[in-house]
Formats: C-alpha cells, sequence, structure tokens
C-alpha cells in the first residue's frame, strides 16, 4: 500500500503530520482512499457518488501549492452525507425526488472544510431525507456494516460512518436529527459527535426537521472528532439559529477523569438494552471510576414520552419542509400527469419512498386543523419537560453516560417491516436531540464480534468537556478493531483487553438473529 499507510488505522492527526512534513504528498494520500473505495465499495455501498477524478485532480493541486498558504485540514480526505448541498455535484439526500439535482451553492459547513482544502472523496449514502436508523431506506440501495455485511450500519448517516470503518474515507460530516450521527457511529465502531444545537450552521443541509438537524463528525479519534469540529462549528450570518460558541473547540489532551461527577439515568439502562451491550457498559462505568470520576445514578423521568414526542415533532416538521419538493423547481418529475394537481401528486408519488410517505403523512396529520393542539402541542410539552430534565439532573452531574445504541448492528431487513421496532433504535439518543444538547458516542467494545457505542452527553456548549473526557476514556478503553474483510493484512486486530477480537465476514449466525427477533417481539 501507498507509502505503507493503512487507511483502516490512519488517523487525521497522523495523517495531518505526515502532509505537514513532507513525507507523503496529497495525491497519494489521496489515492489510498479511492483504491480502498474500489476495492471494497461493490460490497459497503458507503457511497451515492464518489468524485475520484475531481479529488484526484484537486490533490494534485494542493501538492503544487505546498510553498502557498494552506488551511490546517488541506489534503485530507473526506466524505460528505448526501443531505449537504455541493455547488456543481450531485446532492440527492438519498432520494429519487432529488435524483439530477446539482446545487448552485455550499452548504457552510462544508464550505468552511472546502476553505481548507479538504479532498472531496464523494457523497455518502444515507436514509432518504435522514429518515431512517439503518441506511435501509435510500432509493440508492442500502449500506452495509463492514463489520458485518449482512447487517445495518445505523443511520441517517450509515454511509458515513461506514466509509471510515471501512477505510474509504479518513473522515465525514454526517447529520444527527435524533442520534443519526452518534447511533452509526455506535455500530460501525467509530466516533461520533452531535454538537450542541446551533453550534455548526445548518445553512445548506436539506431539512428533515428544523429544530433538531445538527451536522456533527464521524472519526477514528476524539482527536480528530475536536479537529474537524473546530473548523466547522461557529456563528453563520446566513443561519439565524447559529450561535459563536463561548470558546474556541479545543484539541483534547486529557488522560484522567479526576473530580468529574458523571450521571447514569436508571431509565436508559432498563430501555431494552441487549445482555453484551449492557455488560460493555458497565465495565466501561467501571473504567470511569478507575480514571478517577464518580458515578451515581440520576433520574429522566420523562425518558418514556421522548420518542413518542419525537415522532410527532419531527414528522410535522418533515412534512412542511418536504412540501417545497413538488417537480415545479428542481428535481424529478413525473411524465404520468395531465394537469398541475396530477403533476404534484405523480411526482410525490413516485419520487418519495415509503418511509418518508409515511412521516409525511404522520405530520400532516398532527398539524392539521383539530389535532395540533392535541398531538404536536402536547409533544411540544413533552419536549419541554425532557429539556428541564437534563437541567435538574446537570445541577448534580458533570456529564450523563449510557449506551449508545440498545443494541448491536442487527440483520438487514430484520425491521424494516415494523417501523416501531425500528424507531426503538434511537432510544437513548433521542431525548438529547429534544433538548438540543451535545453528546458524542465512542466506540467500547465489541458483543457478538460487533461494536458497542457509549454516549456521554453534556450541557449545552460543553463540548470542550465532553471531547476532554471522551479522548482520557477512549485512551483507557484502548478499542483497536478493524472489520477484518476491509483488512488488507486479512488478519482481525482486536482491541485491549476485550475477548471478541474480530468480525466474521459471512452472515450473522443464529445468535444475531434470534436477537434480532426478540427485539421484534
Amino acid at each position: 500500500m501507498t507509502a505503507g499507510l493503512d487507511p483502516l488505522r490512519l488517523t487525521a492527526r497522523e495523517a495531518r503530520r505526515l502532509l505537514t512534513d513532507g513525507e507523503i504528498a496529497a495525491s497519494e494520500l489521496t489515492k489510498i482512499y479511492l483504491d480502498q473505495i474500489a476495492r471494497v465499495e461493490d460490497r459497503v455501498h458507503a457511497f451515492i457518488l464518489v468524485t475520484a477524478d475531481n479529488a484526484a485532480k484537486y490533490a494534485t493541486e494542493i501538492d503544487r501549492e505546498m510553498g502557498a498558504t494552506r488551511g490546517a485540514l488541506a489534503g485530507l480526505p473526506t466524505a460528505i452525507k448526501d443531505n449537504m448541498v455541493t455547488e456543481g455535484v450531485t446532492t440527492t439526500c438519498g432520494s429519487k425526488i432529488l435524483g439530477n439535482y446539482q446545487p448552485v451553492y455550499t452548504a457552510t459547513a462544508v464550505r468552511r472544510i472546502w476553505g481548507d482544502h479538504i479532498v472531496m472523496l464523494g457523497k455518502a449514502n444515507m436514509d432518504e431525507f435522514a429518515m431512517g436508523s439503518s441506511t435501509e431506506n435510500s432509493a440508492f440501495g442500502p449500506t452495509r456494516n463492514p463489520w458485518d455485511l449482512a447487517t445495518v450500519p445505523g443511520g441517517s448517516s450509515g454511509g458515513s460512518a461506514a466509509a471510515v470503518a471501512a477505510g474509504e474515507a479518513l473522515w465525514a460530516l454526517g447529520s444527527d436529527t435524533g442520534g443519526s450521527i452518534r447511533q452509526p457511529a455506535a455500530l460501525c465502531g467509530v466516533v461520533g459527535m452531535k454538537p450542541t444545537y446551533g453550534a455548526v450552521s445548518r445553512y445548506g443541509l436539506v431539512a428533515f426537521a428544523s429544530s433538531l438537524d445538527q451536522i456533527g463528525p464521524l472519526t477514528r479519534t476524539v482527536y480528530d472528532c475536536a479537529l474537524l469540529l473546530r473548523r466547522i462549528a461557529g456563528h453563520d450570518p446566513c443561519d439565524s439559529t447559529s450561535v459563536a460558541l463561548p470558546s474556541e473547540i479545543e484539541l483534547p489532551t486529557a488522560e484522567r477523569l479526576d473530580g468529574l461527577r458523571c450521571g447514569i439515568p436508571t431509565e436508559y439502562v432498563a430501555a431494552g438494552i441487549e445482555p453484551g451491550v449492557l455488560s460493555r457498559f458497565e465495565q466501561t462505568v467501571a473504567l470511569i471510576e478507575e480514571l478517577g470520576a464518580t458515578c451515581v445514578e440520576i433520574s429522566l423521568p420523562h425518558t418514556e414520552y421522548a420518542l413518542p414526542a419525537y415522532y410527532i415533532i419531527a414528522p410535522a416538521e418533515a412534512s412542511a419542509n418536504l412540501a417545497r419538493f413538488d417537480g415545479v423547481r428542481y428535481g424529478y418529475r413525473s411524465v404520468h400527469a395531465d394537469d398541475l394537481t396530477e403533476m404534484y401528486e405523480a411526482t410525490r408519488g413516485e419520487g418519495f419512498g415509503p418511509e418518508v410517505k409515511r412521516r409525511i403523512m404522520i405530520g400532516t396529520y398532527a398539524l392539521s386543523s383539530g389535532y395540533y393542539q392535541a398531538y404536536y402541542g402536547q409533544a411540544q410539552k413533552v419536549r419541554t419537560l425532557v429539556r428541564r430534565d437534563f437541567d435538574t439532573a446537570f445541577a448534580q452531574v458533570d456529564l450523563i453516560v449510557s449506551p449508545t445504541s440498545p443494541t448491536v448492528a442487527f440483520c438487514l431487513g430484520s425491521r424494516t417491516a415494523d417501523p416501531l421496532a425500528m424507531y426503538q433504535s434511537d432510544i437513548c439518543t433521542i431525548p438529547v436531540n429534544l433538548a438540543g444538547l451535545p453528546a458524542i458516542s465512542i466506540p467500547c467494545g465489541l458483543s457478538d464480534h460487533l461494536p458497542v457505542g457509549f454516549q456521554l452527553v453534556g450541557p449545552a456548549f460543553s463540548e470542550n468537556r465532553l471531547l476532554a473526557a471522551a479522548h482520557a476514556l477512549e485512551g483507557a478503553i484502548g478499542f483497536t478493531a478493524v472489520p477484518t474483510f476491509c483488512d488488507s493484512r486479512g488478519a482481525s486486530h482486536g482491541a485491549a483487553g476485550q475477548a471478541e477480537p474480530g468480525a466474521p465476514t459471512e452472515p450473522a449466525g443464529p445468535d444475531r438473529r434470534a436477537a434480532d427477533e426478540d427485539q421484534r417481539r
């Protein structure tokens, strides 16, 4: 492999040093990732569009300007979730209705890292309009989890998470509406962070639920997460909901958690957590205490109402946001219509997938006359109660910890016929979005040969505290496992001190399927 570098293990921090010291050229680094994409993408399907020619050409231009002033992230190969508009590059949101849409401007978060001369490898696959927890709702086909090709990578940022896990990108941008960065990060064994609502501009992020959506990084390490977040965060005049952070994002160095007080919500641990996930969580809590922190039980009493409230608020906002896709101004237009009304109906009927239609109908019903206060109004009241639960908790503790996902990756197709079972995938992440808080997921081990995620949640704008704590914990966990089938060396490399070092490449066995069946029941 070029320069002896392994895309499954290379971090952005190390790649940045190699580029800065002149030990590798941007074109060489880009070729490493394009070669990995060519080798595994037909099985993983992490991308909707790979911009290989543009990436190679731009990396060569960066090499020619080595002596000129360049951005701090120059030459680092990156995947972008396909709901962030990119000028001149097709942006589909995983939907047929935007299958041929080429934006005329670029999302602020993407523009900021383009200003640092990152190399965009392509647009990552996703659940259509970010509606899903498995990346099976994409109009362009599902993404597969690199750890086990028979399982899902999570969603809706499953393509971004799978690209990083499979070594197809150094890091990636995703979006998180109810856990769509953290849950796939957990299932794919990478780091994923949802910043405080407003910390990163949403300008150019195709809206799903405007009061919940947030852009964030998916990376191999917590340090890389901070490195990418510090560039995309901050106020944007184009987004009135964006704010300036109290202080710049710091690159974490902490190795201990002395004096930190962490809360464990009893409601989260009781939320149908798989035994293997719960075991890893408990081991990680013990490790937190070894690092000098104190862990205490807390209560977030309105947690049980967060999921139903979310699935009223999010579809209601989606029904309004997606009204713009009508076949008139851009995107797909049906030819099976004789008049304007039929064109609207046919375009939306043919262009949207089943999950998007389901949520539009739920949201429209919740907002309809006579039902607005009974459903949407009540859901917003529950949202306030959820936020107050967190306020009360953070008066007692510094951070809240929980499993990121109640299960490890489940089999493709096992929950598509049962939306309620699919929605349960985000039971530990959705309350954070309702409250607008920052949260990060880091891998904490393996269960049934698949990654387990550990979530840390902080008060609003506590990104630096979260990153510092996650960095210290990450170092103590020492998770180094990678998906075996993607490994050019043909061997698994387990995390230190863990009994399940590898990952099967064959379809999931009876135990995994039995767990999926139990979850459905």
